[in-house]
Parts: structure tokens; sequence; C-alpha cells
């Protein structure tokens, strides 16, 4: 099993999925205070799934370079993975938000997504697009203890 995040200040986007089908499943968001998780609920995420890695969205500019939210989600990462003693991938996450949005809106679902989170289901797309780069699985994309 693998977790994926996608880092958010007040909710962070959570989806499991297997590397053997390359599928996931979207899960309820974890909530944050100022990028702070409620690391409770992550603890009991890790438990139930028991996850062999994590991968963590990282926000970039449309041009590739970095923007504060990428240091946010970086620094998220590298707590997750000193606190589980997990690998944490970093995936580029650029439009998922917005593909996740579009997905649900094709659905019929409402345009309220302040009701209707789409975090999870952000994390989703981060994980699945991961699943499909191989060569994104090797040290240079895990991060430095």
């Amino acid at each position: 099993m693998i977790l994926a995040f996608d880092f958010g200040t007040r909710r962070i986007g959570v989806a499991v999925g297997q590397q053997v089908t390359a599928t996931a499943t979207a899960l309820a968001p974890v909530s944050a205070r100022d990028g702070v998780p409620a690391w409770e609920a992550l603890d009991a995420l890790i438990a139930e799934w028991q996850p062999q890695h994590l991968v963590v969205g990282l926000p970039l500019n449309m041009d590739g370079s970095l923007c504060e939210m990428s240091f946010r989600a970086r620094k998220f990462a590298n707590r997750l993975q000193a606190r589980y003693q997990l690998i944490a991938y970093l995936m580029d996450e650029r439009l998922t938000s917005h593909e996740a949005k579009g997905i649900h809106l094709a659905r019929g679902g409402r345009a309220d997504f302040k009701t209707h989170s789409m975090d999870g289901m952000a994390a989703q797309l981060i994980l699945e697009s991961w699943f499909r780069e191989p060569s994104l699985r090797n040290s240079q994309d895990k991060l430095e203890e």
C-alpha cells in the first residue's frame, strides 16, 4: 500500500493505492491548522493502511519553479518521513486540484468545493500519476533525511 497526500494549509487530501494494480482511492481529508496536520489522524491512517511508502504532491508554478507552498509541502514530507520512518516521495502536482474539480463537475457534482472537498481526489490523481511514472521511484526523488 502507498499513501499519498495533497498538502494544504487547512486540509490535506489523502489517497491510498496499490502498486500492483496502479490504482488509488480518495480518502477523507485530514484537517490542518496553518499547514500543521492533525497528527493523531495521520497516525490512525498509517496504522490502518500500513503503507510501504508515502507520496506527497509538490506544488510548483506552471513554469516548474518552486513557490512558497513547494517549501511547505517539502517540510510536511520531511516530517512524515521522520515520524513514520517511511520513504516519502515528492510528485509534481501541477493542475491536479483543477483536474479533480473538473472530474467532479463532469460527474454532476456541485461547484461548492468548500462543502465538497476535492482534496482526496487530488491526492488520488497525484498517486495515479506517480504509479504511471516508474522512473520517479528512484533515489533522486526520495527526500534526504
